[in-house]
């Protein structure tokens, strides 16, 4: 019997443990993204999920975020809406600040990146603390769009956030989380 893909895309993220500092045990996406198979599946997953929806922009947060939306975005036929770390962005921009573990820090988006009533797919690597997604989602709603859904490959629900976005309104999809890994 065939894996399933939340199965096969869990087992082929490589867990670092003690990076960046101790304790923390990194989940690291680089190997989903190395072997053709594997990212062929994943995209391949979200790609499924969301043929339907009548989407109008994919968005994806840096940095991670950027390849895994530009990639849906072409195979959805969608245009992809960067979302960059503060300064990062040439024109001119609408910004949202959030709360991290250890300070803030600051998202930015084109105030021309969608249109009014734009259905977006908002999509990240993983949920921890759910802050950057939040803020993300804040930002195509200050512009007009409508967040049909935050997506990401992994959730870590031990750190809150996927509860948290939930708790403001915000759909969201993951793949496959480590609860108590």
């Amino acid at each position: 019997m065939e894996p399933r893909n939340e199965d096969y895309i869990k087992a082929r993220i490589r867990t670092v443990p003690d990076w960046p500092q101790p304790g923390v045990q990194f989940r690291d996406i680089t190997p989903l993204l190395q072997d053709p198979k594997t990212f062929r599946v994943l995209v391949d997953t979200f790609v499924h999920r969301y043929m339907d929806q009548k989407l109008d922009v994919v968005a994806g947060v840096d940095a991670r975020g950027f390849i895994l939306g530009a990639v849906v975005a072409y195979e959805l036929n969608l245009g992809f809406v960067p979302i960059r770390k503060k300064g990062k962005l040439p024109f001119a921009t609408v910004a949202e600040e959030y709360e991290l573990e250890y300070g803030s820090a600051t998202v930015e988006i084109h105030c021309d990146a969608c249109r009014a009533g734009d259905r977006v797919l908002l999509i990240d690597d993983l949920v921890a603390t759910g802050g950057t997604m939040i803020a993300a989602a804040k930002l195509l709603t200050r512009i007009g769009a409508t967040v049909v859904e935050a997506a990401a490959i992994v959730d870590l629900p031990e750190l809150g956030g996927s509860k948290l976005v939930t708790q403001q309104g915000i759909p969201l999809y993951t793949i496959c989380d480590f609860a108590g890994h």
